[in-house]
């Protein structure tokens, strides 16, 4: 059937109708009269009448006009254009990519070690920007934290707090602001606002509640000093001996205290001018009222202002640039920044800020605009102010333009329009403040990639050229990209294959390569391409597709779920979807579809024609009806055969009946984190928390977050604050989970087991229930009870938590039960949809032509796990076959540079005398993980072998 179904599809002609770029779009169909038969389709299944077209044994199926044939389903979703191989393109990536990534880390580390304190800043902002395409998110967060720990300048404190801030997405949280902090002074406001390197003193709680108490006081003290020097003003008269003439009015001042103020002054009134030897002097012409005047002559006195309004703060301010009292201009300075607090009055100060030549004042106000990112920018001035080469010369003159301002302000751009002028524009200024050869690359490359995705084909050209040229090779790929839009295909494969080449051969050079050629060719080079990089989506898709231009689905769906299996993308669940919708599978599909909308509840379907929830709506009418008590059956089968995508699904199905249900968010969050889906989890996490009814669950989510973005502290304080209001199973979890990987000590285990028990004491679900017993069972086995633990994992194993089956085997193989622990492995292995960490971990009781076997498998199944890299160097090396056991490794590396398998080919490389590959690795891996213990000891004794090398 579902072959005749395709053919039916194709003698239709649609895919000849779908060759314009906007045809059959979805607001046509829904708000035009006529058209296709996907817009009659969609008008008549969105109306209310619309019901399910195929009988069910649990539902009666209703005969009636409105229903709806499932050949017609397909036949309206042919009308969206199916997916055709030419098509189909790789993205070129954003990020810095160099040609030999593990030299690259190395020479980072080298002069991470040998540059001054100072410099350090700089030098993590670079690494930043490497590891900004890995693909593990908390690489780059900790080298931002690092940055913002070194920082020196008020300015780049202000950025990196701002950008740590933003990389939190604290703005979705409710009811918090742009100027509140996490309590730690590295994100705290008021902390990057003050000068000074002190980077031990960054990790310290925030100043705010200590600053606070402090401005109270000094508001009292000065309101005391002020009330006595004005009580003072006309008792002292006599002291005053000299005065300052505006208008009508008459400021009686001491000349020593006026002249104390500059060098201006004092030259006014002690050296050889005529005012000099003048009682009364006529100030009318500076452009300072008499008020203003009265303020300076007190200020001359008290060295203070928080007596004074704003309006007379700025015109001291404008006084002390005239006159250049430094000091004065200072404490102005200082005053007027400390009011900036949102963005009204930043806007309001803002300008006053650049043409007083304010640092601080305008550090402050640009303070508010980041932190109120993306949305500040959606404000012309703001947007003005930054985009423009105007605005941003009026920043440099003031020391607040920079290469790293302008990362950061490009950055939120992409993420909030990629393609808007306003990227463009931030992308160029970024341009201008490069200094830097990797600051030029990044810069230029993204502007590439940015015109590229805005098809303006020359200029993204010339911008990637001018990324080549200042040593970005990587940007080639751009450059025969845009050649072959513009029509010159042969220019674009020689360019490509030069590449190949000229340079040791990696996985995305071959993927490029292969969109500029057919046939065997191109076939070949997309196989070279996943065998170099399995991580590589394009060429699964490709494949896919070609097989259902074929009719062979599933061979197509087998494909796609190759890549599936180990990396959930949307684009390659969209593409399952739509083949499972051909088959008629609206089960399938519904299922892909739910999970794509958690990892991008805004994504477009079909060529960026059909919005992802109509997807949903249209499929939910040719299924059987679920209510929130079969969804929850659903979860748990779901749950227990380690089916995360159909878990997802469900979870999303729940959230549509119940979308306010911040349990349900939560456990949407964990789900994405296994899938390794940090951003989704984050945003799935931030929604728990706004949706949360009550003080203490809400305190947790807030914990969950803290701890996934490096506050651990922090996380702790959160969960205890939410156990003093009510005891709860999730506080306790918490606060277990963020010790345990906090401090593994003995003494701290049995605090953890302790509160993991009063967790299981709290009502909660089979599902979490079920993971505290596992994580339980885990501690027990950590302080050698491995009777206890024992018992932990079996009762989770009676409530479905399928994943205990691992743990109970980790205790049989400790207590040398290696049959019994090779059975529970091969238990999971038969109940888990996704087993490639089960046949990892089998491999460990088994012996080595087993275990080589089910590694073979761990790595077909997912190619990221590397412990299987790891084991098979190993057995190479144990057999003295050295060249294959660090080609092994080095395969690994090449698509996945992991701190393990790092070390490892650099203790192998040390065991064969290479002691430059040795301390090269080393340095690799020690610019992963700079506290890493074992490869800083074989480091240091690499390092010494090779000093005692040297010649005399």
């Amino acid at each position: 059937m579902q072959h005749n179904i395709f053919t039916t599809m194709r003698s239709l002609k649609m895919m000849e109708g779908c060759k314009g770029t906007q045809v059959y779009a979805l607001n046509q169909s829904i708000d035009g009269g006529g058209g296709g038969v996907g817009e009659k389709f969609l008008q008549n299944l969105l109306s209310k009448n619309s019901i399910r077209s195929r009988s069910n044994s649990n539902f009666q199926a209703v005969q009636s006009k409105d229903e709806v044939n499932s050949v017609v389903l397909a036949e309206a979703f042919a009308s969206y254009g199916l997916p055709k191989t030419d098509q189909l393109e790789p993205q070129i990536e954003f990020c810095l990519k160099p040609m030999n990534f593990v030299e690259t880390l190395a020479d980072v580390y080298r002069r991470m070690e040998g540059c001054a304190q100072f410099d350090k800043s700089r030098m993590y902002l670079e690494q930043c920007a490497i590891f900004r395409g890995l693909p593990d998110p908390k690489l780059f967060r900790r080298c931002l934290m690092s940055a913002r720990l070194h920082a020196v300048d008020v300015h780049s404190k202000v950025v990196l707090s701002a950008w740590l801030r933003f990389e939190r997405r604290e703005d979705e949280l409710i009811g918090v602001s742009a100027m509140d902090c996490c309590g730690r002074s590295m994100e705290c406001p008021g902390s990057a606002l003050l000068a000074g390197y002190n980077p031990e003193s960054a990790t310290d709680p925030c100043i705010c509640d200590r600053g606070m108490r402090k401005d109270e006081d000094t508001e009292i003290y000065m309101d005391e000093e002020c009330s006595t020097s004005l009580s003072r003003g006309d008792e002292e008269d006599e002291d005053f001996d000299m005065s300052f003439c505006i208008g009508d009015d008459e400021i009686r001042c001491r000349r020593f205290n006026i002249a104390s103020l500059s060098r201006p002054f004092e030259a006014m009134l002690y050296g050889s001018f005529i005012d000099s030897r003048r009682e009364k002097i006529n100030f009318s012409k500076n452009e300072i009222s008499a008020k203003g005047m009265k303020a300076a002559e007190m200020f001359s006195r008290t060295k203070s202002m928080d007596s004074f309004d704003p309006d007379i703060v700025l015109e001291l301010l404008s006084l002390a640039n005239k006159f250049c009292c430094d000091g004065m201009k200072s404490v102005c300075d200082a005053y007027l920044a400390s009011l900036v607090f949102d963005m009204d009055t930043a806007m309001l100060l803002f300008e006053y800020g650049l043409e007083g030549n304010a640092y601080l004042l305008v550090a402050a106000c640009l303070q508010v605009f980041l932190r109120e990112l993306p949305n500040s920018m959606h404000n012309p001035n703001v947007s003005r102010l930054f985009c423009s080469s105007e605005g941003k010369d009026r920043l440099a003159y003031i020391g607040h333009a920079s290469f790293l301002l302008y990362y950061f302000l490009s950055q939120s751009a992409m993420e909030d329009d990629l393609k808007s002028n306003t990227t463009v524009m931030l992308l160029e200024r970024m341009g201008e403040c490069a200094s830097e050869s990797w600051q030029k690359q990044l810069a230029f490359h993204q502007l590439g990639c940015v015109m590229l995705e805005r098809k303006e084909y020359k200029d993204a050209q010339k911008w990637f050229e001018a990324a080549v040229e200042a040593g970005h090779v990587y940007s080639l790929v751009g450059i025969a990209r845009s050649k072959y839009k513009r029509g010159h295909m042969y220019k674009a494969y020689k360019l490509m294959n030069s590449l190949v080449s000229d340079y040791t051969p990696s996985g995305w050079m071959y993927q490029e390569r292969s969109m500029y050629c057919q046939g065997k060719e191109k076939t070949m080079d997309l196989s070279t391409a996943t065998e170099l990089d399995p991580t590589l989506s394009y060429p699964y898709k490709y494949r896919a597709v070609s097989m259902a231009e074929e009719n062979r689905l599933g061979r197509a769906i087998s494909e796609i779920n190759r890549i599936l299996g180990f990396k959930i993308s949307p684009d390659c669940l969209e593409l399952r979807a739509w083949f499972l919708i051909v088959l008629e599978d609206y089960e399938g599909a519904l299922r892909d579809a739910r999970a794509l909308l958690t990892l991008n509840p805004r994504y477009m379907m079909f060529h960026g024609k059909l919005q992802g929830e109509h997807l949903v709506e249209i499929l939910s009418h040719n299924v059987q009806p679920c209510s929130q008590a079969d969804c929850w059956m659903q979860l748990y089968d779901r749950w227990s055969s380690v089916d995360d995508i159909g878990s997802l699904a469900v979870v999303h199905h729940m959230l549509a009946n119940d979308p306010g249900k911040s349990l349900l968010r939560f456990r949407q969050s964990l789900l994405l984190l296994r899938l390794n889906s940090h951003k989704a989890a984050m945003r799935s996490l931030r929604e728990a928390r706004n949706q949360a009814t009550s003080e203490h669950e809400r305190l947790v989510y807030e914990g969950w977050i803290l701890y996934d973005t490096g506050y651990r502290e922090e996380a702790i304080a959160k969960a205890e604050e939410s156990i003093s209001i009510q005891r709860s199973f999730e506080a306790f979890f918490l606060k277990a989970y963020v010790l345990s990987e906090t401090s593994p000590d003995s003494e701290s285990s049995l605090y953890v087991i302790q509160l993991l028990e009063e967790a299981l004491r709290c009502p909660s679900d089979g599902l979490r229930k079920g993971q505290a017993l596992s994580n339980l069972a885990s501690v027990y086995v950590d302080v050698d009870k491995l009777d206890n633990a024992i018992d932990c994992y079996t009762n989770a194993l009676n409530i479905k938590h399928t994943r205990a089956h691992q743990g109970l085997a980790r205790v049989y193989h400790l207590k040398d039960q290696r049959k019994l622990a090779y059975d529970e492995m091969t238990k999971l292995i038969e109940k888990a949809k996704y087993n490639a960490s089960a046949y990892e971990k089998r491999s460990e009781y088994c012996d080595r032509e087993m275990a080589k076997s089910d590694l073979g498998m761990a790595t077909k199944l997912d190619p990221l796990r590397t412990y299987p890299y790891r084991y098979r160097a190993a057995v190479l090396m144990d057999d003295h076959k050295e060249t294959e056991a660090i080609a092994e490794l080095t395969k690994a590396i090449s698509f996945k540079p992991d701190l393990q398998v790092l070390h490892l080919r650099a203790a192998f490389h040390d065991s064969m005398g290479d002691l430059t590959s040795a301390i090269r690795d080393c340095e690799a891996a020690l610019c992963l993980e700079s506290r890493h213990a074992d490869t800083l000891e074989l480091y240091q004794k690499v390092q010494q072998r090779a000093k005692e090398q040297l010649p005399t």
